[in-house]
């Protein structure tokens, strides 16, 4: 019941909203259009003071600029070749002995310690 008594009111105030409007329109028209224009301006004025503040784009910062340029370059590193379809394509999988080597060295690399030879631990 609490909702129709808000949705009367509501439709109360939005219609005597419309009235002002056309009675200001039609009886004084300069004034409406200045008051209009008025709002319009304060608006734009305050839209360009909130958007130069707040959310234009800073200038990127030192680091962000070497991070992107990271990026960049493991992209380049590591992008992935999207295969092309083709007749040939059927060979290979028939023939799946026949595999090409892997290209791309490994980032790993054994590092011989100074451990020595007698505490061998997998011999236990």
């Amino acid at each position: 019941m609490a909702r129709n008594k808000i949705s009367i009111i509501m439709y109360l105030i939005i219609s005597l909203a419309a009235v002002g409007l056309v009675s200001q329109i039609f009886t004084n028209t300069k004034g409406f259009l200045t008051n209009i224009l008025v709002m319009l301006g304060f608006g734009i004025a305050m839209f360009a003071v909130i958007y130069f503040i707040f959310l234009k784009k800073k200038a990127p910062s030192n680091d962000m600029k070497k991070y992107k340029k990271a990026v960049k370059q493991s992209k380049a590193k590591y992008k992935h070749n999207t295969p092309v379809k083709s007749t040939h394509t059927k060979k290979q999988v028939l023939n799946p002995s026949k595999r090409k080597p892997n290209k791309r060295a490994s980032h790993l690399k054994v590092i011989d310690g100074n451990k020595s030879k007698e505490k061998d631990r997998a011999s236990f």
